[in-house]
């Protein structure tokens, strides 16, 4: 009998251990990260981790706007394997210690992309690639070598099968006909079976330097360093299975050894890749969907909260060294900083995101940000490789601590990050933060005085009053009296008889002619990427108010009504490459108009807003290589997707409201920072059924067409009930839209 009893409890233990099994959810499966690499997306497909420092990746080509990541989806040669990555920037450059692997007499030239046979590219197929977080796989045509790459945090690992009967090798090349500067380089042996270097350059990064150790599973056949000393041929055996690991440092090669004797201790390629899996299946678990409506919303939703996790990057050795922003070694305290902050897209929606998903990385951040100012004299603005590159407009640092402090949100001083916050909103000793100056001292920016000025002011305007929210918050009255006057200029460019913000002269005259339609990029005119169309709809800090300078709410509404229904005839069709995504006047494809479709619940149209949200994330964002309209700009367009799949997104950073859109899944649960769980339904949506009909929070009627940051902290069930026409009474009352004013 007791047998018996013994063999049936273990056939129980087993049927349990099976559907505790079954229920094991592999996120991973549903991340693409072919998409966004085509079109103007600008991502790559290789091998990251979350955060990590090291991004394994092909490179096609690294020679212009097209290539900012360095891989193009459309090209169809393959230079070689480097081992940082840009993710969907306007930027160009990275692309570290690449190498190629190669059959036959080595070639120190790369070669073009349209014609290989001259150097060591090769031909490929994206038939034979494989891409998912954490592994990448090619095959590299030419040469009959399947290269695969998997990653630690600051260590790829390759594993590198040649064909037989042909002389193989590797070329590691330093100087890769590369669009940068080569400022300072080595490569040399470092013992029978390892190379190490450092490579300093200056493109869109100044001054960049990564140091780098390799170590190869066998022994090298022959060495081969060309004449300049920037590149090396290294020869193994012929058919023969090749692993390569490297590790990089900001600080030495033996940082950089050191981070590899720690993080791959010896050759189990498949181990480490399955870690990653893992690692990234426990990001990806943030957000659980239940149930879609179609199943390519889970592989965009997936994909997305994925390009949002691979951007910003850690830059401290495992010791916790790192080279600071004042050019010197520095212990970190809390022994990870971070760098890569495309701050002028990521405050929108990035940062908001990461508070509700994953506070504790959001905070390191911000402690990465205030010993940038400690070291450095001001918080980052656009940073980027551990250098401030300036390369957009605002100063937007000040919106994300302020989106923290505002939430209550512990892991820094906020007396010092207000200090911090207080000398960058006035700061105008720099170049690129001069504007501040006429800004506090004629309420504006002339057109004549500095570029991109209308714009500027704009942007100034909301980050000095996240600075008054601070303040106020801190009970500084006298600063918060202050920082708010300034937040109130953005009046002094909006033009009441045009309807448009547009330039001013020093002397109070309006800039002319004035073309609403013209587009302009960074550096010209009176915009940045975009028109006048597009920022006379940014005044997140006080719409209430900007919409009854705009005549009330009929006129506002009738004026979204005509941006989002007027095209440009073909002879004023002057856009930029970062101007897409259009709808009308809308540019999805680029940040300032992120907010736009929301504005319709301030008038009390919320049921437009649900139609026009439902539109952007079916039309602008697919599963193809094309599958982003614009640049994923380090996952600001990711992010917009994931919030506003989940129903809501914030309009105004740091006013602890997200104004509600219209949801994507039957049922999804977000696992949040705190530790509780949000779940949202959606009864009866389809893909014609995007209109909210009722809903309820935690059981009860909701009227409101906003939800409160705290109320979504909170956790509980948000449920919606959907339609396939407007229901016009939902959230539309004066008391239930969003108010967002500056008394």
């Amino acid at each position: 009998m007791r047998k018996i009893s013994i063999a049936f409890s273990l056939i129980i233990i087993s049927v349990l251990a099976c559907s505790c099994d079954q229920k094991k959810v592999s996120y991973t499966q549903w991340v693409n990260p072919i998409v966004g690499t085509g079109f103007t997306g600008h991502t790559y497909p290789g091998a990251v981790l979350p955060f990590g420092m090291v991004a394994a990746s092909p490179d096609t080509d690294n020679t212009d706007w097209d290539h900012c990541s360095g891989y193009k989806y459309e090209d169809s040669t393959i230079q070689g394997f480097s081992q940082t990555h840009l993710s969907g920037t306007g930027g160009e450059d990275m692309g570290d210690m690449m190498f190629q692997p190669v059959t036959g007499v080595p070639s120190f030239e790369c070669g073009q992309k349209e014609n290989p046979d001259g150097g060591y590219r090769s031909r490929f197929s994206h038939d034979t690639e494989i891409a998912r977080p954490g592994y990448y796989a090619v095959t590299l045509d030419d040469y009959g070598i399947r290269v695969e790459a998997t990653v630690t945090e600051r260590c790829p690992i390759y594993r590198i099968t040649f064909p037989k009967g042909k002389q193989a090798g590797v070329v590691f090349d330093l100087d890769h006909g590369i669009r940068d500067n080569t400022l300072e380089f080595s490569l040399e042996k470092a013992g029978d079976r390892s190379i190490k270097g450092l490579r300093r350059s200056s493109f869109f990064v100044r001054d960049h330097t990564f140091y780098f150790w390799a170590d190869f599973s066998q022994t090298p056949l022959d060495w081969q360093f060309s004449e300049n000393g920037k590149q090396l041929y290294v020869r193994f055996k012929e058919g023969s299975t090749l692993y390569i690991k490297m590790a990089l440092s900001t600080v030495s090669c033996d940082g950089a050894h050191n981070n590899l004797k720690e993080e791959i201790k010896g050759w189990s390629f498949d181990k480490i890749a399955k870690a990653a899996d893992r690692k990234w299946n426990e990001a990806l678990s943030k957000i659980d969907v239940r149930s879609v409506v179609k199943e390519d919303d889970r592989e965009i939703l997936y994909t997305s909260l994925y390009h949002t996790m691979i951007v910003p990057n850690i830059i401290t050795d495992v010791d916790g060294q790192y080279y600071g922003w004042d050019t010197k070694v520095h212990q970190s305290v809390d022994g990870t900083e971070y760098t890569n902050f495309s701050l002028w897209d990521t405050f929108r929606a990035l940062h908001p995101l990461y508070n509700i998903i994953c506070q504790d990385m959001n905070v390191q951040f911000i402690n990465s940000w205030l010993e940038h100012w400690r070291q450095y004299g001001i918080l980052p603005i656009h940073e980027f490789g551990i250098y401030e590159v300036y390369g957009m407009i605002g100063i937007h640092a000040l919106s994300v601590i302020a989106d923290a402090i505002m939430q209550d949100i512990p892991g820094f001083d906020y007396e010092e990050a207000y200090t911090a916050m207080a000398e960058l909103a006035v700061d105008h000793s720099r170049d690129f933060t001069k504007g501040i100056e006429p800004l506090l001292k004629l309420g504006y920016i002339p057109s004549e005085f500095e570029n991109n000025a209308v714009s500027k002011t704009l942007e100034y305007a909301y980050d000095e009053w996240c600075v008054a929210q601070v303040a106020k918050k801190l009970g500084k009255a006298d600063d918060c009296e202050f920082f708010t006057n300034i937040a109130l200029t953005y009046k002094n460019v909006f033009d009441t008889e045009s309807g448009f913000v547009r330039g001013r002269h020093a002397d109070g005259s309006w800039r002319s002619p004035f073309d609403p339609f013209r587009v302009s990029g960074l550096g010209h005119h009176d915009y940045t990427e975009g028109n006048a169309w597009q920022y006379t709809f940014y005044v997140p800090q006080d719409i209430t108010t900007y919409i009854a300078m705009n005549g009330g709410d009929e006129e506002f509404d009738n004026k979204l009504d005509i941006m989002f229904n007027t095209e440009l005839a073909a002879e004023d069709n002057n856009t930029i490459p970062d101007v897409t995504g259009l709808i009308g006047q809308y540019a999805h494809g680029n940040e300032p108009s992120h907010h736009v479709a929301y504005l319709y619940n301030y008038v009390g149209k919320p049921w437009k807003t649900q139609e026009l949200v439902a539109r952007i994330k079916r039309e602008m964002y697919t599963t193809g290589f094309d599958g982003l309209c614009g640049n994923d700009d380090c996952g600001q367009m990711s992010a917009w997707y994931i919030l506003s799949a989940l129903g809501f997104y914030p309009v105004t950073p740091a006013s602890n409201n997200f104004a509600i859109g219209t949801p994507s899944f039957p049922e999804v649960t977000v696992n949040l920072s705190n530790g509780k769980q949000l779940v949202v339904k959606a009864k009866n949506i389809s893909l014609e059924n995007v209109y909210i009909q009722s809903m309820t929070l935690n059981g009860r009627p909701y009227y409101k067409s906003f939800i409160s940051v705290k109320d979504v902290m909170a956790g509980g069930e948000m449920e919606f009930v959907m339609g396939s026409t407007p229901n016009t009474a939902w959230g539309s009352s004066e008391e239930d839209r969003p108010k967002m004013f500056i008394e």
